[in-house]
């Protein structure tokens, strides 16, 4: 891979906490890089960090020291509108729980992320739809998240996630809450969206199987990344 398919680069990133007056290192002056359709699984034991690299990772969190480059920005630079406007041109999110709108449908779900960008609305439903369909999920677009499965919900979040064409998905624990059966066809659409549409997954997971079909693997001990 060449240097121009880079597209997440984490460049010294510390994180600590105050704790009664002392100093907590989570994150110790890590550096890796994400390139354009690759995908990244962390792993890691509770409490070693992986959801605040992830946060960091997504502009969520702001880390003690260093900087996160997503397709050659600067994620954490700039007031928060700066960022803001950062993450929702270039990352794409699907966490364990969906955290779709229950009064929404699933493309009024989906439309988000364009509806922020103030695109016009024609031009948002064509892209829903379009998404919707991609997910196998064009017969449900009218409908609301309590009408949907746990995998169809999902598919709707991983959905929502791909409609900004963002150079980066961040997904955290993205088959925890799913059977085994669920959970499985889940890891095979993310497999097929990596692979048609050449987006960068990076996963935190518990899941040594989705780990495994990842092509890359880190793992997060005392603060350090350890390549597997």
């Amino acid at each position: 891979m060449n240097k121009q398919s880079v597209v997440l680069q984490a460049r010294a990133v510390s994180k600590s906490y105050s704790d009664a007056g002392n100093d907590v290192s989570v994150l110790s002056d890590l550096d890796f890089s994400l390139h354009k359709g690759e995908q990244l699984a962390i792993i890691g034991s509770s409490g070693s960090g992986k959801s605040t690299l992830l946060n960091i990772l997504g502009g969520l969190d702001e880390p003690t020291q260093g900087e996160v480059i997503i397709d050659g920005r600067n994620l954490h630079a700039g007031n928060e509108a700066q960022r803001a406007k950062v993450r929702n041109e270039t990352l794409g999110f699907v966490y364990q729980f969906h955290h779709l709108l229950p009064e929404f449908s699933a493309m009024e779900n989906v439309a988000m992320p364009l509806l922020m960008r103030n695109l016009a609305l024609d031009e948002v439903r064509a892209e829903s739809e379009a998404v919707l369909d991609a997910v196998g999920l064009s017969h449900r677009i009218s409908h609301k998240p309590a009408q949907l499965s746990g995998g169809e919900r999902q598919r709707v979040a991983i959905a929502r996630a791909l409609i900004g064409k963002p150079a980066v998905v961040l997904m955290d624990e993205p088959t925890g809450n799913l059977d085994r059966t669920t959970a499985a066809s889940v890891q095979e659409l993310i497999d097929g969206l990596n692979q048609e549409h050449d987006i960068a997954f990076a996963l935190v997971t518990h899941d040594p199987e989705l780990a495994d079909r990842t092509g890359r693997v880190l793992e997060l001990v005392d603060g350090k990344l350890v390549e597997r």
